[in-house]
């Protein structure tokens, strides 16, 4: 019991300060990348922080899932390099004793990957995309601010308002500068107002003039008017109740047999799957020679995390195309990485060895 307590206190620690680290390494990696993505005109500059927050928390499941690997991993690394291991075989215990107390320390975490996967990816992703799409719905009247000139979304008009009315759908003192292969116009009117016609968005300006110059003909054209429209954009829709299927909720999947929700599917099964993968991997693999670098065992270790990890996103690209169903997928990469597991658990707790195998071959 003493060592069990001692154990997980050490893993706790180790696995608090692995998480630590991995959480600022990505949100500084989402944060660099969500900014590029509001310099592109993607993302608004005020919705900066709730992108980069909800893509982290989606990412949280790998991020729980490789802390809990590598804690697992250098603890036990440490126990071998320190002859801990050594004493713990010398008292009659093997290697397959280890296992009830990793799976102890191990099951909340778990348990926390599964809801996150399960539950909180798709909200996560479902909050990203209204904040997208809000901001990609907006018309060019949207974007203006009263007193300052602001480009359009395609960069041909350039607007400048005075003020805005309390409904934000009229402005007054409106100038625009909108620049054509054919030639470049300014127009000035009094007021202006957005109206919806057959599902295209129009603004109309109201007691101004149009000054036309460029193209073919020499000169400025001035003309006057009562009212001019110009469109603007499509109507904003309501964001889709559907969505991606990385929106879709777990229930919602269940009952799709398409191949991109099997895929999806998949993807949120399989990240629980795999977290049970690695702590047995990591119990597995967590071996180290004292008179070698104690840098090996955790780059072989991070190594197959990579190599798990890419094989999960290559299986759901492979069910989203309808090259395997999701049940061969969990059975062939999770099932068979379990047995896997599982067998090198087992033929390192009875030392088993290639070696042995082919002298009693021999032998016999």
């Amino acid at each position: 019991m003493l060592f069990d307590s001692s154990i997980r206190k050490e893993l706790a620690r180790s696995f608090g300060a692995t998480l630590v680290v991995l959480v600022t390494v990505v949100m500084t990696m989402m944060l660099i990348r969500t900014l590029g993505q509001a310099s592109r005109g993607s993302v608004s500059p005020s919705d900066v922080m709730l992108v980069m927050g909800f893509t982290v928390l989606g990412q949280l499941p790998t991020i729980l899932s490789l802390s809990l690997f590598v804690s697992i991993v250098g603890t036990l690394s440490r126990m071998y390099r320190d002859s801990e291991m050594v004493i713990w075989f010398a008292s009659g215990r093997g290697l397959l004793s280890l296992l009830a107390p990793l799976l102890r320390f191990s099951w909340p975490v778990m348990l926390v990957i599964a809801l996150l996967s399960l539950l909180v990816w798709p909200w996560a992703n479902q909050q990203i995309d209204q904040l997208k799409q809000q901001y990609e719905q907006r018309s060019d009247i949207d974007r203006i601010a009263p007193g300052e000139f602001q480009e359009s979304a395609n960069g041909t008009r350039v607007f400048f308002i005075d003020k805005n009315s309390a409904a934000g759908e009229t402005a007054s003192d409106v100038f625009v500068a909108v620049t054509e292969p054919k030639g470049e116009s300014v127009i000035s009117a009094r007021s202006a107002r957005v109206e919806v016609r057959d599902g295209e968005r129009f603004v109309v300006l109201s007691n101004g003039q149009r000054m036309e110059s460029g193209g073919d003909k020499p000169g400025t054209k001035i003309s006057a008017f009562d009212e001019y429209g110009t469109r603007i954009g499509t109507a904003p829709i309501a964001i889709s109740d559907e969505g991606s299927v990385k929106t879709r909720s777990t229930p919602d999947l269940l009952g799709q047999a398409s191949p991109m929700a099997q895929a999806e599917l998949g993807w949120r099964i399989g990240l629980a799957f795999a977290a049970l993968n690695f702590v047995l991997l990591a119990l597995a693999l967590a071996s180290v020679n004292p008179r070698a670098s104690s840098s090996n065992n955790m780059v072989f270790a991070l190594l197959t995390f990579i190599v798990y990890y890419n094989l999960l996103t290559l299986g759901q690209s492979w069910v989203g195309s309808g090259k395997m169903g999701l049940v061969p997928f969990l059975a062939l990469l999770h099932g068979g990485t379990l047995v896997f597991a599982l067998l090198l658990l087992s033929a390192r707790h009875h030392h088993w060895s290639p070696r042995q195998w082919w002298q009693r071959r021999s032998a016999a």
